[in-house]
């Protein structure tokens, strides 16, 4: 595990934590400086034919590597993770690049701190143009500037970290429920997607465990108690309540449990308690073959998605899970770095059952694993040294 990390690690420090994206295309000049790019079929088209094509075009069509604040976010958490195991100078040098870095990549002209993407995005439901804030890139780099305070206690971050509860707060839309409400994706949609909407209560709650404004609690329970209604008996959440967002995936439904933990931890309040165990049994049950295999959705394995085993390792240890799962926890991180890790260092995004994709994404492959590996250190530093 270890071996696998550091060649990791370095891939990611060698590239300075800047790289492509799956969802990057329409970066491309040569797309831009088309009138295409005005039309949304096209837009749409483009982002699929790089997302989806196992070559990658992105130099024949001039995508450059770029830094993705939610990626960045991300290695900040791990960096932070690493300094609590051992507290090398190292990592705190990073971890002080990574949130000054962020605070310097900030989405303008919204009421409070926030972050997008860096490109255009259109998805079939909406289209948000670069640096456009969202609530879950949002939520992950406040939560990663939060984790540099707890460390580096330079007041910068916290203060930026506690301004993001005003754009979630003010900027997003909500839509009413029979109890409570869910939060929209960004200020400009108002979709329902649960996992988004509990990434901003998580947020809430947990800048409410340094303020103690009762406001964001409030807020917080209100947009929970929506999402953990909309559960299914059996566990399950659906992604969203779009027709086109029926599916149950892996990553998401960690994403949920891991909020509404988070949301009970930070607030003491524990009436969601049968939601997690129910949640975290479909999860465990439904995601994971016997030999550590990890499933996109709940009903079909593939596409294998990096993003899945990445994710449990995180979830199991919001969780305080880990250490009771850690068989099935060790083969799914052995058959992910037996299947997709390239003997450059970097992890690939996805595999399928014809041609995958090796190709070497910075956010959704690189920060995600980084990210991973530093929970399952954290629970098992011991082990591994």
């Amino acid at each position: 595990m270890i071996n696998s990390f550091k060649k990791l690690k370095n891939y990611c420090e060698k590239e300075n934590f800047r790289g492509w994206d799956p969802y990057d295309g329409l970066n491309s000049k040569i797309f831009n400086a088309l009138y295409l790019n005005k039309i949304q079929f096209f837009r749409l088209a483009w982002i699929q034919l790089f997302k989806r094509n196992p070559i990658n075009l992105r130099n024949l069509f001039l995508i450059d590597k770029e830094y993705n604040p939610k990626g960045l976010g991300l290695f900040l958490t791990g960096y932070c993770n690493l300094y609590k195991v051992e507290k090398k100078e190292e990592y705190l040098n990073h971890i002080i690049f990574l949130a000054d870095k962020l605070i310097e990549l900030q989405s303008k002209g919204y009421s409070g701190s926030c972050w997008g993407y860096n490109f255009d995005w259109q998805s079939r439901a909406f289209f948000l143009p670069k640096t456009t804030p969202t609530v879950v890139a949002t939520s992950f780099i406040s939560s990663a500037l939060l984790d540099a305070y707890d460390i580096t206690k330079e007041e910068r971050y916290l203060n930026t970290a506690i301004s993001s509860t005003k754009f979630i707060i003010n900027d997003l839309n909500r839509t009413s429920k029979k109890e409570g409400f869910i939060f929209s994706y960004s200020p400009y949609d108002n979709t329902r997607v649960y996992n988004a909407s509990l990434l901003g209560s998580k947020l809430l709650a947990r800048v409410y465990s340094y303020t103690k404004d009762e406001s964001l609690l409030k807020i917080a329970k209100n947009s929970v108690t929506a999402c953990a209604n909309t559960q299914r008996e059996d566990g399950a959440w659906i992604y969203g309540e779009l027709k086109i967002q029926d599916w149950v995936d892996s990553f998401h439904t960690g994403y949920n449990l891991e909020c509404i933990y988070d949301y009970q931890m930070y607030t003491g309040d524990n009436s969601f308690d049968v939601v997690i165990e129910k949640g975290l049994k479909y999860y465990l049950e439904n995601f994971f073959l016997e030999d550590g295999t990890p499933k996109y959705y709940d009903n079909k394995i593939y596409p294998i998605d990096v993003h899945a085993p990445a994710q449990f390792v995180a979830t199991l240890y919001k969780l305080n899970q880990l250490k009771n799962n850690k068989e099935l926890v060790d083969k799914v991180l052995n058959w992910t770095i037996n299947n997709m890790q390239d003997e450059k260092g970097y992890f690939y995004y996805q595999l399928k059952p014809s041609k995958s994709s090796k190709i070497p994404y910075m956010r959704w492959a690189q920060a995600w694993m980084f990210y991973s590996f530093t929970y399952y250190f954290l629970e098992f530093n011991d082990d591994e040294k």
